[in-house]
């Protein structure tokens, strides 16, 4: 004989199950810490890979050229700084194959920009996904990260091809320098895009200061004037250990030894290697540190935006 239907004893009886079933946090508060949070990062990969592919295909969407663009726009820098700051301004009768020089420090430089400019809105540009489903807030500033690994790759081998038609290909030990360089500004921009882009939930002109902040860090690093010009302005006192020991600083010096065969010993800081080595340890405090400080404001990303 059938149960006869009773709204009042199902409603009861699926709250009694509900009391039973287990809770799982779905935070980031309490979720084992950085070592935790990695892990829900890598449990996430093909989300954040979609995202990496989805920035990189919205990027030039509507673009008849598309990756292109990708090209265009550094060689379009290079020109300009090598014809006004090289040929105007005098600035490359001081270096030789100066327009290698530009744009090996416009190609690390611009590594570090896009991952810092780029993490900066990263959460508050998918304010839609944050508000509607759980993952992981981090991989928005990842999927930044990966995007412009992915434009700095094109980057690197049109400066690898410029070697090869100016004729100073890098074929010496010194091209190694190019790796802890790429490494030290991983370090610092994703160190960066995290803070940045929790900060900038909550305070929106953050997105505006980090433009400035980024113009001023681009004409304080050597990219377009040699280290010595600095050096014979500022002497060996603090302030040129500060400016020196700058990671930005570092990673183009880096840079320029990896590709930039005209220079000599005499264009480095001593210790060049010693000295990224000690910034990059530095940076993966600060990735830390300020890992910590996304996971704390994460907690209210869904209501701010």
């Amino acid at each position: 004989m059938s149960t006869p239907y009773d709204p009042a004893r199902l409603r009861a009886e699926r709250f009694a199950r509900l009391a039973n079933e287990t809770l799982r946090p779905v935070g980031a508060a309490g979720d084992g810490g950085s070592w935790g949070a990695f892990q829900q990062i890598f449990r996430h990969r093909q989300m954040l890979d979609l995202l990496i592919r989805r920035d990189l295909k919205s990027r030039y969407k509507d673009s008849s050229l598309g990756f292109l663009w990708t090209l265009i726009r550094p060689l379009t820098q290079l020109v300009i700084y090598y014809v006004v700051m090289g040929q105007f301004l005098g600035a490359a009768r001081g270096i030789p194959d100066f327009a290698i020089y530009i744009f090996a420090g416009l190609t690390i430089y611009g590594l570090f920009s896009e991952v810092v400019l780029g993490g900066v809105n990263s959460v508050v540009s998918n304010s839609g996904l944050v508000k509607k489903i759980y993952l992981p807030r981090e991989v928005f500033p990842l999927a930044s990260v990966g995007a412009a690994i992915f434009n700095f790759g094109i980057q690197l081998v049109v400066l690898f091809t410029a070697t090869v038609v100016l004729g100073t290909v890098p074929l010496h030990a010194e091209l190694l320098y190019a790796i802890p360089a790429t490494l030290l500004v991983l370090v610092y921009g994703t160190a960066f895009a995290l803070l940045l882009a929790a900060v900038n939930v909550y305070l929106r002109d953050t997105q505006y200061l980090t433009e400035v902040v980024m113009m001023f860090l681009m004409w304080a690093s050597p990219i377009v004037y040699g280290w010595t010009m600095v050096e014979d302005i500022l002497g060996d006192g603090l302030a040129m250990e500060i400016y020196t020991n700058n990671p930005i600083t570092l990673a183009v010096l880096g840079f320029h030894k990896a590709f930039w065969a005209a220079g000599d010993a005499s264009q480095y800081p001593d210790d060049l290697l010693l000295r990224m080595a000690v910034a990059t340890a530095i940076g993966l405090v600060l990735v830390y540190a300020f890992h910590h400080v996304f996971r704390r404001l994460q907690g209210n990303f869904a209501q701010e935006l």
